[in-house]
């Protein structure tokens, strides 16, 4: 059980408050926060350097509410229910500090992180940050920090951590979400989400009304999550990259679809592919909540698996294009062509690629097929939740680990399997190794033995 021994408060000021409307980044993870019912929280606790301070760590905070206009964010609500950011000038935050006693310091800390993760979030009255610090016998030896969503995306939090590792006093960028959320109801803005919603319109009424059969194991608690970390589809993906010229995140998304294409029977495939928009005009260090979803629509049938690769990479670029939209109006288009389509459309599943693969080595030879296939055998898939909470129907994030990559799925077994989730996962690893074999052989799924 987790004591807090001591709460440092820590004030903060920094510019850049403020009210306004939500960015579109914002209001996607809003959305996603009202359908999960979730302030979707991120954690993380790491090992101190001996001698760390408390006094360091309230700097450490400090630095962060100071720096951060989304660290000072928080929401109101207009009559309707409609949110909006208000961004303060300066304010007071707790740093907690617990003592772990004789327990495990780590687990002491992983525990302090699913605390905050799970304790109630109001976003009217609470900061979006919540830190604290473990203490063995008066020496501190590990720091917690939980974000809501709303802060950053997973490069956000990057540059966040990484100007908080030098204390950076750089400018901070001027395109803040309220300027952001200016710019976006400006007529340049509107341009920008008329022409994203158009290319939205033309898949929604183009993909497959069914995305996936009918579920043959509908389970209670239905909403599962599950990971699969793969120690051959790097290197398998290594090999198809330096074969086909690709980059990383086209070559898996490809192989995904002809995955996707085999477990579910139905082409052409729809994929929703995460898009950072980090490459936009200014806005590629700012601390926010700037990713959004893209589409795109992939047939993979009678083409080999070069050729899908090929597809994703050309298919992949209109899709980062287009992933910079008003989600409000993206909904409100999503429910018209539902209802002129017949009212059954299901929408494509999430694919989140937060990998960071360096370029392949063209010149080094393809890897052998024992090699390959010890690196499958040596995969594993578990199941690691159950609940009734809602997740999104299918979702699957893409991580780099230490010599593996490592899948995990979020899934409503109500509308895809167990067993095809699995599949589904094995099966993109599968591919990969097929491409990497043999980057002609062909989509269709491999005959059973």
């Amino acid at each position: 059980m987790i004591t807090v021994a001591d709460q440092v408060v820590v004030g903060f000021s920094g510019d850049g408050a403020g009210a306004g409307e939500l960015s579109w980044g914002q209001m996607d993870i809003w959305q996603a926060m009202v359908r999960q019912k979730s302030w979707l929280p991120n954690g993380v606790w790491i090992p101190l350097p001996a001698g760390t301070t408390v006094e360091e760590l309230a700097d450490r905070l400090r630095y962060v509410m100071s720096r951060y206009p989304a660290a000072r964010t928080r929401l109101a609500f207009e009559p309707d229910g409609a949110p909006r950011q208000v961004v303060a000038a300066s304010g007071e935050i707790a740093l907690e500090v617990v003592d772990a006693g004789d327990a495990d310091p780590e687990q002491v800390a992983d525990e302090l992180r699913l605390r905050y993760q799970h304790a109630p979030y109001d976003f009217t009255a609470d900061w979006p940050i919540r830190m604290g610090a473990v203490r063995t016998h008066d020496v501190l030896t590990h720091l917690v920090m939980v974000m809501c969503h709303l802060v950053a995306d997973g490069l956000g939090a990057r540059v966040l951590f990484d100007e908080l590792d030098v204390r950076s006093t750089a400018a901070v960028p001027a395109a803040q979400p309220l300027e952001q959320a200016r710019w976006q109801s400006s007529p340049a803005g509107q341009r920008q989400n008329t022409s994203a919603l158009r290319h939205w319109e033309g898949v929604l009424r183009t993909m497959p009304l069914r995305q996936f059969p009918e579920s043959r194991d509908r389970r209670q608690p239905r909403h599962w999550r599950g990971e699969f970390v793969s120690y051959a589809l790097g290197p398998a993906l290594d090999a198809v990259r330096a074969r086909t010229g690709a980059a990383a995140a086209p070559a898996l998304l490809g192989l995904f679809a002809v995955a996707l294409a085999r477990v579910t029977g139905i082409n052409p495939v729809a994929v929703r592919p995460m898009v950072h928009n980090r490459f936009r005009p200014g806005l590629d260090r700012v601390v926010c909540m700037l990713a959004q979803y893209g589409v795109c629509l992939l047939d993979v049938a009678g083409i080999s698996l070069a050729e899908a690769v090929d597809r994703a990479q050309r298919t992949s670029l209109t899709s980062y294009k287009n992933a910079y939209y008003n989600p409000v109006e993206l909904d409100d288009l999503v429910r018209r062509v539902v209802a002129e389509r017949g009212g059954e459309l299901e929408l494509p599943c999430y694919f989140n690629d937060r990998t960071m693969l360096a370029q392949p080595d063209a010149s080094a030879p393809a890897p052998a097929v024992p090699q390959l296939r010890d690196a499958v055998a040596r995969g594993t898939f578990r199941w690691t939740t159950r609940q009734d909470i809602p997740f999104e129907p299918l979702i699957v994030h893409v991580d780099d680990v230490p010599g593996a990559i490592q899948a995990t799925m979020f899934m409503d077994t109500h509308v895809i399997s167990p067993a095809d989730g699995e599949a589904l996962l094995r099966g993109w690893e599968a591919a990969a190794v097929q491409a990497a074999l043999d980057p002609a052989a062909p989509t269709a799924p491999p005959p059973t033995a």
